[in-house]
């Protein structure tokens, strides 16, 4: 309990140091004139609030940039400014915003030939392009930052950027990886950095064993280990394990993959929940797997899942944060335009103050603008009322069609019965059974409408005007039976519903369809009938 409330208590004290600290600055911003120290101010401020008072730091680089345009140095302080931004982002990890601020200032030094600083901006290019994934762009701009290292000959820089070069082409090209890398050892061997040289030895292991070279990949591995007895960071030495234990797990030699796999999870035991942990994890559940070890497979196949479950968590929160701020930076830069729109309004309206005749003009054209808005806007209402008439029309159309259509059933199927009793009477000879069939022949006859057809034509002809006087023109050929078909198809029927509005089978609407294809030519054509019809639409 006393240790909690020991570490509270420096929390709260820092926590309170760095508001206090703020404070001073934001006094000081208050009490001074010029504009560039004022950039200055702003900048420091904004990088102190980038954890605690996301919103505030952003207004404070959008008030740097305003006062970096004030001064006589613009171009150069709005450089700083664009490099502190997007410093201040890529911390937050929203490389995008990232990538557009410092491009603005990469722009800036290289128009005004600042060369130190646009190598800078390279190198912080070359990172954030690699962190996007864009190798080719990211080996670009390191390229070009060690050829400027090369001609300064500063050692340690050079050497890291071989480095950097060396683990983008590990992935892509072993070959290139082992040429940037060799380059690497050679400059290590010049220097006493005992941190840079492991890192470049592992690497080299690394390569080689992607290689499947053994001996060079055991040589290099051997160099590494000579060094992790000596004063470099836990992380690094963790760094090598994971490395060699991957390297023993690819070898088959397990022993060694699980001891050295152990050893960097122990080294790196503040950070387990981390991609390190999460492939350290992998390792050693694969290698007791491969030992039929499975208690210890099973509880380090636990923990990996365990791991990944938090590192999936914490990357869909890192990347709702991402999104926010993205979506922030957007919302902010329309503002900023709508701002300065604003302000070029505010000028133009001064002007047009300051002739009357102009403005009495505009107040007309205004004017005259609202009445063809209006008149638009009555023409839309009044468009909009006559498509639902139409529609209305259309569907009460329609529905006579389907009832015209419900009697061209029954008509056809009276027609069929009576000829079938006629058949009948004429093949029998029984006096009495011919009487009554001719009573059932007159009251079929009676109920029969031969009109309906022509019925059906009127009621189609109010929905599609002239559609039959033109498929008469061009296919005079046709018989009602093709027309009536022809009439269900423009419908946008299926053959199933044409067959059971018609009461005929499925396989002689299909005939009747093929027969119709001949007639209009389109036997061999990739047409739709339905689509062919619907072009004798009325103007």
């Amino acid at each position: 309990m006393a240790r909690l409330l020991s570490f509270l208590l420096i929390f709260f004290t820092l926590i309170s140091y760095s508001q206090s600290s703020t404070k001073e600055l934001i006094d000081r911003l208050n009490t001074i004139d010029d504009h560039e120290k004022k950039v200055d101010l702003c900048l420091k401020i904004a990088i102190k609030l980038q954890d605690s008072d996301w919103n505030r730091a952003v207004k404070y680089v959008e008030l740097a940039e305003a006062e970096a345009k004030k001064t006589a140095n613009a171009e150069l302080l709005l450089a700083q400014v664009y490099k502190t931004a997007g410093s201040i982002y890529s911390s937050k990890d929203v490389l995008d915003v990232t990538l557009q601020y410092y491009l603005k200032a990469y722009e800036i030094y290289k128009s005004s030939n600042k060369t130190e600083e646009i190598f800078k901006m390279e190198n912080n290019l070359a990172i954030v392009y690699a962190g996007t994934n864009n190798q080719e762009k990211a080996l670009q701009y390191f390229l070009n930052v060690y050829h400027y290292q090369k001609s300064k000959k500063e050692s340690d820089k050079l050497l890291k950027i071989l480095n950097n070069i060396g683990t983008i082409y590990l992935g892509k090209n072993v070959d290139s990886s082992l040429y940037y890398f060799h380059k690497a050892d050679l400059i290590a061997k010049t220097i006493n950095n005992n941190t840079l040289t492991a890192y470049v030895y592992t690497n080299l292991a690394r390569a080689y064993a992607s290689k499947k070279d053994k001996k060079n990949a055991n040589i290099y591995f051997e160099k590494a280990f000579s060094l992790i007895n000596t004063p470099i960071d836990n992380s690094l030495k963790a760094f090598i394990h994971e490395s060699f234990s991957g390297y023993k797990l690819e070898e088959k030699n397990l022993d060694d993959a699980i001891t050295n796999a152990k050893q960097a999870l122990e080294l790196s035991k503040g950070n387990v929940f981390s991609f390190s942990g999460l492939r350290l994890n992998k390792i050693l559940y694969q290698a007791y797997l491969e030992k039929q070890d499975y208690k210890n497979a099973v509880f380090y196949f636990q923990k990996y899942n365990t791991i990944s479950d938090s590192i999936n968590i914490e990357q869909k929160a890192v990347n709702l944060e991402r999104i926010r701020l993205e979506q922030d930076y957007k919302v902010r830069t329309q503002i900023r335009s709508l701002e300065e729109e604003k302000k070029r309004f505010k000028y133009y309206v001064v002007g047009l103050i300051m002739v009357v005749g102009i403005l009495v003009l505009i107040i007309l054209l205004i004017r005259y603008r609202n009445t063809n808005i209006k008149n638009q806007l009555e023409k839309e209402k009044l468009k909009a009322k006559q498509q639902e008439l139409k529609q209305s029309l259309e569907a009460k159309n329609m529905v006579l069609v389907g009832k015209a259509m419900s009697e061209i059933n029954r008509t056809d199927n009276i027609n069929e019965i009576l000829t079938d009793l006629k058949k009948i009477k004429l093949q029998t000879t029984n006096k009495e059974m011919q009487h009554a069939i001719d009573i059932v022949l007159k009251r079929l006859e009676k109920d029969l409408n031969t009109d309906i057809w022509k019925e059906f034509e009127i009621s189609f002809e109010q929905v599609h005007k002239s559609f039959f006087d033109k498929l008469t023109v061009d296919y005079p050929s046709l018989t009602p039976k093709d027309r009536r078909l022809c009439a269900l198809l423009y419908l946008d029927l299926t053959t199933k519903e044409i067959s059971q509005i018609t009461g005929q089978s499925f396989k002689s609407i299909e005939n009747a369809r093929t027969r119709l294809r001949k007639k209009f030519d389109l036997t061999n054509e990739k047409v739709n009938l339905s689509t062919y019809l619907n072009t004798f639409k009325h103007d």
